[in-house]
């Protein structure tokens, strides 16, 4: 059944006009049924949602994908999460408006992102999993593995952000 639901969000993405270099739902539908597979598992994590799209932001910000900035900022903003959250996001080493769990997995989050320059070393990992299970460590590295894939994908397509869907 998943799979067939999938399929579908797949070929009807694969109809929509986007505006970069290709549709890669229309061009590789079978890797993307799998990457909405790995979506799907991520949204159902009991990491609390509001730290998802924070992770996605900073990550996405890390990165320079402008178009999943935008989107997922979008999505926080639905979920409520704080302006100033979102504003700071860049900055969150030198605020004191994250928690220290929020403040562990946005550092996993960078420490991932940039593994080749920073790693994950036992300190960082000791730290996460003062607030986080095994469990839930791994489905923090997957929501940040799934953001980085996302962000790669997009920006090596050419997604911009729509400035006409700005809130």
């Amino acid at each position: 059944m998943v799979r067939i639901i999938n399929k579908g969000i797949v070929k009807a993405a694969g109809f929509m006009n986007m505006k970069n270099r290709i549709n890669y739902f229309k061009v590789a539908p079978e890797a993307l049924e799998k990457i909405m597979e790995m979506e799907k598992y991520v949204k159902k994590t009991p990491i609390d949602r509001k730290l998802r799209e924070l992770i996605k932001i900073r990550v996405s910000q890390i990165n320079g994908c402008s178009y999943c900035i935008q989107m997922h900022t979008k999505e926080a903003k639905k979920l409520k999460v704080s302006g100033e959250q979102i504003d700071q996001l860049s900055k969150w080493k030198e605020t004191n408006i994250y928690s220290e769990n929020e403040k562990a997995a946005l550092q996993l989050a960078e420490n991932i992102t940039l593994i080749s320059e920073k790693g994950v070393d036992e300190e960082l990992y000791n730290q996460v999993r003062k607030y986080y299970d095994e469990k839930e460590y791994i489905n923090l590295v997957m929501i940040i593995n799934q953001i980085n894939m996302w962000n790669r994908l997009s920006i090596s397509a050419g997604n911009k952000a729509n400035m006409e869907l700005n809130d």
